[in-house]
This record gives C-alpha cells, sequence and structure tokens, in this order.
C-alpha cells in the first residue's frame, strides 16, 4: 500500500463492523484506521491527516450527528454517516448541518467504496484513475460580490481575504453555479455536473447543500442574492461573475 495514498478514519462502536470497513478501505489500496467512539474520534483527528471520516450515527457513549456537527465547526474534512432504518430525520438533520454523505446499513460493499472513492476526489484526494491530485497552474479564479474563488486550490476567500470552509460538495456545487452563471440548472444537471467524467455521485441532498451556501456567502440568507430558485425548475447563480 502506498503510504501517499488518503487515511480514512472510521467511529463504530461494533468491533465487529469496524473490522469489515477497515477491510473494506484497505482493500481499495487506501489507509484505514478505526476507533469505537468520540473520544478516538478527537485523539486521531487531531494528532493524525485524515482525508475522511466514516463516522455511525447510533454510538453507545455518543451522539454521531453531535460529533458531526463538532467537527465540522473546525473542519472540512468529508463526512460520511452510517444510518440505520428509522434514522431518516437525523440523517435529514445531519445532511444539512454536517455530512457530505449518508449509508444505510446494511449497505453493499462496493456502494460503499464507490461513495468513498467519489467523497475523496471531490475532495482533491483522489483524481480518476490515479491517487494524489496536484494543483495545476496558472489559477483559475472567479470574482462574485466580494468573494474570491480559486477553483485551483479549491479556496473561498470573502472581501477581507478571510477564508470561508467549505466542504467538498459545498465547493463543488458552488463551483458549478458559479461556472454556469445566469443559466437555470435543474437538481438533476447539477448532479450531474458535480458528478464529472468518472466521479460518481450519489447525493441527492441539492437542496440541502444550497440552503448551507447560502447560510455561507449570501448576506441575508432569507433573501438570496447570488443563488435564485427558480421554481419548477431548479437554482440560478445571478451574481455578476469575473473571471481570471
Amino acid at each position: 500500500m502506498n503510504s501517499t495514498e488518503p487515511r480514512v478514519l472510521i467511529v463504530d462502536d461494533e468491533q465487529d463492523m469496524r473490522e469489515l470497513l477497515c477491510d473494506l478501505i484497505e482493500s481499495a489500496g487506501l489507509h484505514a484506521f478505526a476507533v469505537e467512539d468520540g473520544a478516538g474520534m478527537r485523539h486521531e483527528l487531531a494528532g493524525g491527516e485524515y482525508s475522511l471520516l466514516i463516522l455511525d450515527l447510533r454510538l453507545r457513549r455518543e451522539d454521531g450527528l453531535t460529533l458531526a456537527r463538532a467537527v465540522r465547526q473546525h473542519s472540512s474534512i468529508p463526512i460520511m454517516i452510517l444510518t440505520g432504518k428509522g434514522d431518516e430525520t437525523d440523517r435529514i438533520l445531519g445532511l444539512e448541518l454536517a455530512a457530505d454523505d449518508y449509508l444505510m446499513k446494511p449497505f453493499n460493499p462496493r456502494e460503499l467504496l464507490a461513495r468513498v472513492r467519489a467523497l475523496l476526489r471531490r475532495a482533491g484526494e483522489l483524481a480518476p484513475g490515479t491517487s494524489a491530485r496536484k494543483p495545476t497552474t496558472p489559477h483559475e479564479v472567479a470574482h462574485f460580490g466580494g468573494w474570491t474563488l480559486d477553483f485551483t486550490t479549491r479556496v473561498l476567500q470573502d472581501a477581507q481575504h478571510q477564508h470561508c470552509t467549505l466542504t467538498p460538495s459545498e465547493f463543488s456545487l458552488l463551483e458549478t453555479l458559479v461556472k454556469n452563471a445566469n443559466r437555470v440548472l435543474t437538481r438533476d444537471q447539477l448532479l450531474e455536473h458535480m458528478r464529472g467524467e468518472h466521479t460518481e455521485v450519489f447525493d441527492r441532498t441539492i437542496d440541502v447543500l444550497i440552503l448551507r451556501l447560502r447560510r455561507k456567502i449570501e448576506p441575508n440568507p432569507e433573501h438570496p442574492g447570488f443563488i435564485r430558485t427558480e421554481r419548477g425548475m431548479g437554482y440560478i447563480f445571478t451574481a455578476p461573475v469575473e473571471h481570471e
């Protein structure tokens, strides 16, 4: 296994599930490490560089949704939540507030690996058919409403040059909207653009991601001036965009 491959942290209080997930992740040529609770998760995230967090929603000692929210306050690491039947409300809350994807237990191993690869690619950790993806130069940059969006480094800055933390899913969606400014995009079209030529996207949460983006970039999220809803059609990015 290549030491440069992305590292995946798994949080699950069932030993059999931890072992299964580790075996699956490592069978794909990635590094995996598993812990049983939030304390172990916090220790690992503080001391190691991880590219993806797989987090069980129902832990005995702590609630997985609470842990996901805590991680999201200081990190943009992609988060996949594992849920059981009957967790629909928590799944929606998790996607709205913290997570990038979810998977229902019991899951298909091939689907789990496909979703893991998709999240890593959207985070820039994997390029199609390769391992690590390095930025190319010169930078492709867009400016709108006081914001600067660097497509190459995948960084968003405000007018004071302060970074705005976006999850990989949020960045991919914003990138798609900005590159198609003044064009109405349906939800299916947004998913297709985010999928890319080779990247699998299973995300069925465009509306949730739009809500999260509005909270971060709109002066007044209740009356958005950048990302407008076109009733019965989809969304349109209406702010003037300058490219360099």
